[in-house]
């Protein structure tokens, strides 16, 4: 079953107002099995509504609108859609005494232009709108189906989960059913030649997305059960982990972060961070998830050789021999946080982020990245590339990918 979706509205054409209704019901349509092959903005404008609306009817199923259905004269949705589906209104008396209902518990009086939002074509399906004034709707009309719900998120937000899905998934009589792997250490154009042949599969089907520094595969059965979804695609995920190994830190979809607070936490473990290249952005990686504080001790930023002294006992000798960015720096930063945090583990980064303060012997993107730990201390160089931003996360994902490495 093909939707399309059309967002009504002139602001959103303008960029005045960010269209969130769209990412919101892509969202929910792609786990019901609706494949969503169109989306379209159209402005408060009836001739090209109804042009769009005539286009999406001959190559979807379904059709779905957010937006246009208020009391203004330049709120037409409703009107423009039964026009090119060719259904005339009349009015719900039900629907008009539940939208002076709702005025009078706000102390007000519906106008006339009210009125209109109580049209709609007969045998239309009402959807409930407690948040607003203006009720949505599902025509149906030669095996095709229109719905109309209201544009403000709070109001369409509800009226979709409540009343539109049980609707859509009555009618699709399946679902697709996703896992999301999640790899690192290896880049994309790899992944994809050790995975080639499962690229090829139809149902499950393999599909890479990628993000900065890391990989992630979205495996998708169409199936009629979760159950049944779940049996079509774990060999897939069994396959994928026998081909890259330790390269997959996650089959659930978590993050790098995500795995790593939890298995701190699982192990009871405390961890500190002493940080110069990545700036804190380590420390956030941690302290962004909730219950981090179960083990994180503390984080510290120390950009300056002072800094990396004093608070860090970093050795006037290392910097001198080594300088800062270096390995022999990096483990001292991680080995003096473990010590002064009395922190089972503790991470370090130090490095070149740019885009300037390189050199032929250390360029940007040279990183250096260090694990304390009871069992001794684990430095790891890296030769990045990228902008300053770029450098400096893929320094926290490589940093996090140590952590994690450690506690498996």
């Amino acid at each position: 079953m093909t939707a399309e979706l059309i967002c009504v509205g002139t602001e959103l054409l303008m960029g005045q107002i960010l269209n969130t209704n769209a990412q919101f019901i892509s969202r929910e349509l792609a786990p019901r099995g609706i494949d969503l092959y169109h989306q379209l903005v159209v402005g408060d404008n009836p001739k090209r509504l109804k042009e769009a609306t005539l286009t999406a009817l001959n190559r979807a199923d379904i059709l779905i609108f957010s937006g246009g259905l208020g009391p203004t004269p330049d709120d037409l949705t409703k009107e423009t859609v039964c026009e090119a589906m060719g259904l005339p209104l009349v009015l719900f008396e039900g629907e008009w005494e539940r939208i002076v209902r709702y005025f009078e518990s706000k102390n007000r009086c519906p106008s006339i232009n009210n009125k209109k939002q109580a049209m709609f074509p007969e045998g239309a399906k009402i959807l409930d709108n407690p948040n607003g004034t203006a009720p949505g709707c599902i025509l149906e009309k030669d095996g095709k189906a229109a719905i109309l719900m209201p544009g403000p998120p709070r109001e369409m937000q509800p009226m979709f989960l409540n009343h539109v899905l049980p609707y859509l998934e009555k009618r699709s009589g399946h679902i697709l059913y996703s896992r999301e792997v999640r790899i690192f250490g290896m880049g994309e154009a790899d992944v994809a030649e050790r995975l080639k042949e499962l690229f090829d599969n139809e149902n499950p089907t393999v599909a890479p997305y990628v993000k900065t520094g890391e990989v992630t595969l979205r495996i998708t059965a169409r199936c009629q059960t979760e159950q049944a979804g779940l049996l079509m695609v774990a060999p897939v995920i069994a396959e994928i982990r026998g081909l890259l190994g330790d390269l997959v830190y996650s089959v659930n979809g978590e993050t790098l972060p995500q795995v790593c607070h939890n298995a701190l936490i699982a192990r009871k473990s405390s961890l500190a961070v002493a940080e110069s290249c990545t700036g804190g952005l380590l420390a956030s990686a941690f302290i962004d998830l909730p219950q981090s504080s179960k083990y994180f001790i503390e984080g510290a930023v120390t950009y300056s050789n002072d800094a990396k002294i004093r608070r860090l006992g970093v050795k006037h000798s290392t910097l001198k021999r080594f300088g800062a960015v270096s390995a022999e720096c990096a483990a001292e930063m991680a080995e003096g946080m473990r010590k002064t945090s009395n922190s089972e583990l503790a991470l370090a980064t130090t490095g070149i982020a740019g885009p300037d303060g390189g050199s032929d012997d250390k360029p940007v993107g040279l990183v250096y990245i260090a694990l304390a730990s009871p069992s001794g201390t684990i430095v790891k160089e890296l030769n990045l590339f990228g902008d300053r931003d770029r450098i400096r996360l893929v320094a926290v994902l490589n940093a996090l990918d140590i952590l994690r490495r450690y506690m498996v």
